[in-house]
């Protein structure tokens, strides 16, 4: 059974940062594509970035490019998202997920439909 875990939330101030980690069992990891998505009170879960298998594309929502980094580390199972200078609108629950198994594009996926497993999700709060 796939297994997701991730750490790393809690609060900060707005412009501060915060690093996300998602630790995967192994046989999770080497399905292939990860990404993170969001979910704030009221509102549908969001993607939010995502990484192929060997880390040489990743994609991102248009609100955090150049704030947020997604990367993963293979030889750890276990994949990251570097949040920079953020902002009170960042507030969320974040949620790991890996994508499907059948999933053979290079590019990693970005719509919840083609991610198969979910963390329990951390929650990240910005105060303003």
């Amino acid at each position: 059974q796939a297994q997701l875990v991730e750490s790393g939330g809690g609060l900060v101030q707005a412009g501060g940062s915060l690093r996300l980690s998602c630790a995967a069992s192994a046989r999770t990891f080497r399905s292939g594509a990860m990404g993170w998505f969001r979910q704030a009170p009221g509102k549908e879960r969001e993607f939010v970035a995502a990484i192929n298998f060997s880390g040489s594309y990743t994609s991102y929502t248009d609100s955090v490019k150049g704030r947020f980094t997604i990367s993963r580390d293979n030889a750890k199972n276990t994949i990251y998202l570097q949040m920079n200078s953020l902002k009170p609108e960042d507030t969320a629950v974040y949620y790991c997920a890996a994508a499907k198994p059948d999933w053979r594009d290079w590019r990693p996926p970005t719509g919840r439909k083609e991610f198969a497993s979910w963390g329990q999700g951390t929650q990240v709060t910005v105060s303003s």
